[in-house]
């Protein structure tokens, strides 16, 4: 029951050891585990194009809404990098730091796309072999 999907996986980026121990580390927290990463992973880039949206539209708090959001349920697989980064764009968004504010975002979509590839290596990974056929 790894939770390393690649060789160069880094547990800051995406990290469900913390998650599975708090749930009893056993068959039942796996399947637990599974479903969140799935309903986590659900909206794929969808939260991200709403909130770059309203960026260019300028309902800064909006965006940020969807950053605290995204933190929130994302940040349970454990994406330490992507957490920091949402929350930086968050507190920018806040500020109107128009001036930090596309690399931020750029940094933001870098990090969640890590997670999306992570977790879907990882879902990959708890899939039960096919049986021959």
């Amino acid at each position: 029951m790894s939770d390393s999907p690649r060789s160069h996986a880094d547990e800051n980026v995406f990290s469900v050891t913390t998650l599975l121990k708090y749930m009893g580390n056993d068959d039942k927290a796996l399947a637990i585990v599974t479903k969140i990463v799935r309903d986590a992973c659900a909206p794929r880039r969808t939260p991200l194009d709403q909130a770059r949206a309203a960026i260019e539209d300028g309902r800064l708090t909006e965006a940020g809404k969807v950053f605290h959001g995204l933190r929130g349920s994302v940040g349970s697989l454990g994406a330490k990098r992507l957490v920091a980064a949402s929350l930086a764009l968050e507190q920018a968004l806040g500020a109107h730091d128009a001036a930090n504010i596309p690399a931020l975002l750029s940094t933001v979509e870098a990090e969640y796309d890590a997670v999306m590839a992570a977790a879907d290596d990882w879902l990959a990974q708890q899939q039960p072999p096919l049986a021959p056929g």
